[in-house]
Parts: structure tokens; C-alpha cells; sequence
């Protein structure tokens, strides 16, 4: 039974991500500063700042997922949220790869496109948003996002380690759908995410596929749904809110993503199934 250990598995993302490498058959460890509201697994309380507690808790582990950080910016002061997010990255890769670990997956964001915390309006310079679109943020969360991608490409030039950075959309536990109501007609409410979401349910099959996949590299791909959060058509969303925006690359008519999947879907095999309609009509049953 291969073994994954899951980093700040108590939070958001991770009751998901657990529970999909279990019903996969691995063991799975969470390493977080808390323990998880439902146990799933065994978790062990690691400051992951510390880099001898990151190697005792990745001991014996044939792959890590990365969900652990400070997952917004302004939340703390700039340096802390830039230092905890970078350091942990940095002492989970460098502990992994001495400990001869191959598999790791990343949680990097959208915000690294820096259009999500811009207080300078900055506007995408193209749709749909793909992996090569400029990375241009003015906060240190984007920022630490990006030293953390590349971190990744550092240890895989040093160590051959697999590492896969995820640049999630806006994640969506299946409670977060009673939100969704107050917003799906008020445009500019999400404009700064493009109107992008991933439920957790398939971004746990990606990280799962992730750790599944072989010779990889070091890349970064973006992990969004199939359609965007809005019931108003994405080019009605792009002429109310980003006018000025003329460069779209790929055909958004409908409720086409801004953020696009393409690549995760071509080198994980990878398809998200969750839609928020279905999952809006579930909670109003």
C-alpha cells in the first residue's frame, strides 16, 4: 500500500483530497497544525516552518500533497503570509527529495496571474486564461505562489522529483453551494477570480491523478471546472466587466470557463463532473 502524506489536510480542501486517496486504497497521513472536525486518518500536528518536523512526518512516505498555507492575501501581514507559505513549500520539497520521495503535488492558485488581489485593476490579457498567460501579482500571497512554482522547478532540476503545481480556481466544498444564489447574477462580485470555481471533489481526483502520473516533470497547470460560477453567458461577463479585454483565444460562448483546463485534462486524463446547477438543485430538494 503506497503511502501519501496530506499537508493541512484539516482544512478546506482536504477532508476531499483524503478521502479520495482512502477510497483509492493508499494510507494516508494528514500533517496539520490542528486536527481535522471528522477524523479520516491518522493526523500528526506538524509546524511545517520546521524543517526536522516536515522530514519525522514524511518519513516512510512514497508521495506528498501540498495543501497547506495561509490561503489568502491580507489576511495576516504581507511578510508573514509571503515567509509561511514560501518556507513550508520549500522545507516539505527539500525534506522530500532527501528522503527520496518522487511524487509531489502543489497547491499553487489563480492568484498568481495576480488579477484576484490586484489594487491596481489589472485585467487578463487574454481569455481563457491558459498556463503561459503572464504571471503579474502585487501581492505577496500571488508572489509566494509563484517562488513556490519555482521552488518545484528547482528540486525536480536537483532531485528528478515529479512535482505538479496546481493553480486552483475558486475551491468549493459541496456545502458552498447555497451560496451560490446571492451571486450567479452579479457579475462583478467574482470578477476578480474570471468567475472561476473547482469543487473539491475533482480537485481531489486531480491531485490523486497527479500523484498517479509518470514523467511529468515540473509543471504547473490550472485546475477549474468545465463552465464558470455565473448564469450569465461568459461573453456578456467579459463585455460588462473587462471591455477593454479583446484578445479571446478560444471559443467562450455559453458558460465556457475563463480559466482554462485544457492541459490538466491532456497530461492527468483528468475530468471534472461536478456542476453547480446540479449541485444547487440537491440542496434546494
Amino acid at each position: 500500500m503506497a503511502k501519501v502524506v496530506v499537508t493541512g489536510g484539516s482544512g478546506l480542501l482536504g477532508r476531499d483530497v483524503i478521502q479520495e486517496f482512502i477510497d483509492h486504497g493508499y494510507e494516508v497521513v494528514n500533517a496539520d497544525v490542528k486536527h481535522p472536525k471528522e477524523a479520516r486518518c491518522k493526523t500528526v500536528i506538524t509546524d511545517l516552518t520546521n524543517l526536522g518536523e516536515v522530514y519525522g512526518v514524511l518519513a516512510g512516505a512514497d508521495a506528498v500533497v501540498h495543501l497547506a498555507a495561509i490561503p489568502v492575501a491580507y489576511s495576516h501581514p504581507n511578510e508573514v503570509t509571503f515567509a509561511n507559505n514560501t518556507m513550508s513549500t520549500y522545507n516539505i520539497l527539500e525534506a522530500a527529495a532527501h528522503l527520496g520521495i518522487q511524487k509531489a503535488v502543489l497547491s499553487s492558485s489563480e492568484s498568481s496571474y495576480g488579477i484576484c488581489f490586484s489594487r491596481q485593476g489589472l485585467e487578463p490579457k487574454y481569455v481563457p486564461i491558459d498556463e503561459e498567460h503572464p504571471q503579474l501579482p502585487d501581492d505577496s500571497y500571488g508572489f509566494s505562489k509563484i517562488v513556490n512554482e519555482q521552488t518545484a522547478d528547482m528540486m525536480h532540476r536537483r532531485s528528478g522529483m515529479q512535482i505538479v503545481s496546481f493553480r486552483l480556481g475558486n475551491v468549493i466544498t459541496p456545502e458552498m453551494y447555497k451560496n451560490f444564489p446571492s451571486f450567479i447574477h452579479e457579475p462583478e462580485i467574482r470578477k476578480p477570480i474570471l468567475w472561476s470555481y473547482i469543487d473539491t471533489r475533482d480537485a481531489a481526483a486531480a491531485y490523486r491523478l497527479a500523484v498517479e502520473a509518470e514523467g511529468l516533470g515540473s509543471v504547473a497547470l490550472n485546475i477549474g471546472a468545465d463552465e464558470s460560477s455565473m448564469d450569465i453567458e461568459s461573453p456578456e461577463l467579459m463585455k460588462t466587466c473587462f471591455p477593454n479585454v479583446t484578445d479571446i483565444r478560444q471559443d467562450i460562448s455559453g458558460y465556457a470557463p475563463l480559466l482554462d483546463n485544457k492541459k490538466a485534462k491532456r497530461l492527468l486524463n483528468w475530468q471534472p463532473v461536478q456542476n453547480w446547477r446540479d449541485n444547487v438543485n440537491k440542496l434546494t430538494d
